[in-house]
């Protein structure tokens, strides 16, 4: 790991990344999460049919509400001025899957942001159906892609 992007300083102790020497670059991130639930709660969830009402509405808010808020949840992220945060959810074989994706032009990455909207999202979700599905779980927070930066581009298999 280069010595820039070391969250230890000399003694060993946490610190923040400088970036101040870097240059902006345009930065975007994909991620995702799922969650899982039985057939009758997914097909409720998309034909507008639950008790706590637009879940699809009410997980794509919080999605972009967390990643708005990562450097406050995340100790060692750098605040970002995101300039977009999409959200789509979609059917999937076993529930429901939510992909965020995050744009800025700045000097540190946007993956954390782009994960913490998929991740807040999904508990978004499990909180709108738990009443009438209690076995569904989150799976499968991950990183799908991300572009900008000294490393380039990075695409999951």
């Amino acid at each position: 790991m280069p010595d820039d992007m070391n969250h230890l300083d000399e003694h060993g102790h946490v610190r923040m990344v400088d970036v101040g020497e870097k240059q902006p670059t345009a930065r975007r991130a994909v991620a995702e999460a799922t969650v899982l639930m039985a057939e009758a709660t997914r097909d409720r969830l998309f034909a507008g049919d639950l008790p706590k009402g637009d879940a699809i509405a009410t997980v794509r808010i919080a999605s972009i509400m967390a990643a708005k808020q990562t450097s406050s949840l995340i100790p060692l992220c750098h605040p970002l001025p995101l300039e977009s945060v999409t959200v789509d959810v979609v059917p999937c074989e076993a529930g429901a899957t939510i992909t965020v994706a995050a744009t800025v032009t700045a000097k540190t990455g946007i993956e954390m942001e782009a994960v913490t909207g998929a991740a807040v999202g999904a508990v978004a979700l499990y909180d709108m159906i738990k009443g009438i599905d209690r076995g569904a779980e989150i799976s499968n927070v991950r990183l799908l892609e991300k572009s900008g930066g000294r490393s380039g581009v990075w695409h999951r298999d």
